[in-house]
């Protein structure tokens, strides 16, 4: 009886024994199936980035107005805040009327130049008929030589006068240059989105006084997400520019997302901080940008966490890596 009992018990050990080993191989062979690439692909672990457009004041001054929100979808030349203008069209309203000042100016210029031309065709006619009756020995020369100091005068005072028109001229040139500088700078103080794209976050609010450069907003490109990957120096060095890519994201397994290789560094790098792995954090490696190819469904935020797939051989194809 005693036999028959360790016989069972060794029978059941065994058993468990054999049920354990296979669940160890299973499991070895799903994660082996999972995880493994074919031949020809490098796959590196990453997040999404996108490029931020900062908007800034350019002239210093109060905010008076932020019309979006974090979140909302602006167009671009959209105006997204107001700056004060209300110096600037002071100022400008003083450089329009500066410019009505000098053409005017110019008008009391131009008069007295025809004024001064019309007196010295007179004085010139008079030096003419002085000098011809002094050649017959009927005018003095006296009388010749004052008539040729009267010309020479008016032609003087012409020359003058129409210096005057040219100064007048520049000052109405500079006047008008000083209101579109101007205008520049109140059209600088409405801030327009350069691009079309959501806005990530809203750094001043009504009321602050902003210093020259300023940020108010930061809007995100929606067309230019990548994502940065590190890769140790014998895979790097086989990745060419503009090899094919998919992106893979955790959030979003359903679909791999078109992508090419748009930057591969010269230098290699410790692998950053981020990466948890302590063994992995003193490995150099070199740094991969991804750059998605397929922007356009609203799910892809900066910060989604996935994988991308790299192909290093032309002649691989392409597998389902989800």
């Amino acid at each position: 009886m005693a036999d028959k009992m360790r016989i069972v018990r060794r029978m059941a050990l065994l058993g468990a024994i054999l049920v354990l080993v296979g669940a160890v191989s299973l499991y070895i062979f799903y994660n082996k199936d999972r995880n493994s690439i074919p031949q020809g692909f490098v796959k590196g672990n990453g997040r999404l980035e996108a490029t931020e457009v900062d908007i800034a004041t350019k002239p210093a001054g109060r905010l008076t107005e932020v019309l979006v929100k974090e979140g909302d979808f602006v167009q671009k030349n959209q105006v997204v805040a107001r700056m004060d203008t209300s110096t600037l069209q002071a100022q400008l309203r003083q450089a329009e009327a500066e410019v009505m000042r000098a053409r005017q100016a110019r008008q009391t210029a131009v008069s007295r130049v025809e004024g001064i031309r019309l007196r010295m065709e007179l004085a010139g006619k008079e030096l003419q008929r002085s000098k011809n009756l002094y050649e017959k020995g009927v005018s003095t020369q006296q009388q010749y030589d004052r008539d040729l100091t009267s010309k020479q005068a008016y032609d003087s005072e012409y020359a003058a006068a129409k210096s005057s028109v040219a100064e007048v001229d520049a000052s109405i040139e500079a006047a008008i240059a000083q209101t579109l500088r101007l205008k520049a700078d109140i059209e600088d103080c409405m801030l327009k989105s350069p691009i079309d794209g959501p806005v990530l976050t809203r750094l001043a609010e009504p009321g602050e006084v902003l210093p020259a450069g300023g940020k108010v907003l930061t809007i995100v490109d929606p067309t230019d997400i990548y994502m940065n990957v590190y890769l140790s120096e014998n895979l790097a060095g086989r990745i060419p520019l503009g090899a094919e890519a998919k992106v893979v994201l955790d959030a979003l397994s359903d679909r791999p997302f078109a992508a090419r290789v748009a930057y591969v560094s010269e230098k290699a790098q410790f692998t950053p901080k981020e990466v948890e792995a302590m063994e992995e954090r003193q490995k150099l490696v070199f740094r991969v940008t991804v750059s998605l190819q397929e922007y356009g469904d609203p799910r892809l935020k900066p910060g989604m966490p996935g994988v991308s797939f790299i192909r290093i051989d032309k002649a691989a194809q392409w597998t389902d890596f989800r």
